[in-house]
């Protein structure tokens, strides 16, 4: 008797189990199994599998972004680009009348207002209506209000604003970065307005900047 009784619950509890299996879907109830080894993919509704190749796909597709593609990302910015140039030294005396133009008219001002005075003197040089030399332009009298004769007020080389200037000299010597005033050729400070009848092209900084 206690054998068919046995026999009775187990064959019960199997019902139950199978039954637990049942309600818990088709990727559940294989998923429950105590049976080792891979899931066979055959036993699982097509849906399902479709699913799990579609994410295996995606995943394979994702890249982690190395060191290097982190600094180009870093040097797509002017202040990355400059950060970069922090130790480069001034390359002949033309290069040094550039920074310290930027150094005087623009020192405590965006790296985008130095680069547009850098730009604009640059662009005097090439113009045909001024002096063919950076320091020609910058010496020509009646320009730059911090010229003193045919030379410069002290500078504080070991500055941060002297080696920012020194930078954006470089940068736009070199053509390494686009100005917001690439055709500019006069500009003012925002301060002053001296009604002057020339086409405006932008506001930068403390300048405004003419054509």
């Amino acid at each position: 008797m206690r054998n068919t009784f046995l026999t009775a619950a187990a064959a019960a509890l199997s019902i139950t189990s199978f039954g637990a299996m049942i309600a818990m879907g088709p990727a559940k109830a294989v998923l429950a199994s105590e049976t080792p080894g891979p899931v066979d993919s055959r036993l699982l509704p097509q849906s399902v599998v479709e699913q799990a190749k579609a994410e295996s796909a995606d995943l394979s597709e994702i890249q982690i972004p190395e060191t290097v593609e982190d600094d180009a990302q870093q040097a797509r910015s002017l202040a990355g680009l400059v950060s970069e140039l922090s130790d480069v030294a001034l390359a002949d005396r033309e290069a040094e009348c550039l920074a310290t133009a930027v150094y005087f008219e623009a020192k405590s001002e965006s790296l985008d207002g130095q680069l547009a005075v850098a730009q604009t003197i640059l662009n005097r040089t090439r113009s045909g209506r001024f002096p063919e030399s950076i320091c020609g332009v910058v010496f020509q009298p009646g320009q730059f209000s911090f010229v003193r004769g045919n030379g410069f007020p002290p500078v504080m080389r070991q500055s941060r604003y002297w080696k920012n200037a020194i930078a954006i000299a470089h940068v736009a010597l070199n053509d390494l970065w686009d100005s917001t005033v690439d055709n500019a050729l006069y500009f003012h400070a925002r301060r002053v307005s001296p009604g002057w009848r020339m086409q405006r092209i932008a506001a930068v900084g403390n300048h405004v900047f003419y054509r």
